[in-house]
């Protein structure tokens, strides 16, 4: 018999909001930072793994990243992956260095990173729907099994929907703080 554990269910919520924290890390708001590039995966050595893992990243000064790409033979790959992240960068190769000049961010740049955010925003959310679903017919196939009451399945089911609602409103809450550090001039 399947235990139903709801603090599982939180613990799978938060995941999604820390994986939509981390993806809204990398986008810019006119500054560089060493997140920026977080989201950046290359095609190294057969899988695709983390650009930190292939890469040092840097910010030698505030509208500057710099990525140091541990082996030669990777240089391309990074460079492409950088180009194709839709973050707006163009990276300038020098040896197994990469510069990444920050332009200045314009109004219409801005309009684009928003909706990125909110692309972020609208996964996380549909991650959090999964959980939540998951959890109901876990309940559905306990209260069906006679291992839960149906008093206590509709008890556990408005507590799974009160955490679902919480996760949702603090991803709310988060994008709408990273709209406006995007959108201030």
């Amino acid at each position: 018999m399947a235990d139903f554990d709801l603090k599982e269910l939180k613990r799978r919520m938060d995941g999604a909001v820390a994986s939509f924290r981390s993806n809204l890390a990398g986008l810019r708001t006119g500054r560089a930072s060493v997140n920026l590039l977080d989201p950046i995966t290359v095609d190294a050595y057969g899988s695709s793994m983390p650009l930190n893992q292939v890469a040092n990243v840097t910010v030698p000064e505030a509208r500057m990243v710099m990525v140091s790409v541990w082996d030669k033979s990777m240089v391309g790959k990074v460079e492409r992956a950088i180009r194709d992240s839709n973050l707006g960068l163009n990276p300038i190769t020098d040896g197994t260095t990469l510069r990444i000049p920050l332009p200045e961010l314009n109004e219409e740049r801005r309009k684009e990173l928003v909706k990125v955010a909110h692309t972020y925003a609208e996964d996380a959310r549909v991650a959090v729907r999964h959980v939540r679903r998951d959890g109901m017919e876990l309940l559905k196939k306990l209260e069906k099994d006679g291992d839960m009451s149906q008093d206590e399945s509709r008890a556990q089911s408005d507590k799974v929907q009160k955490a679902t609602d919480e996760t949702i409103a603090e991803i709310d809450k988060t994008l709408s703080v990273k709209e406006g550090e995007i959108m201030q001039v």
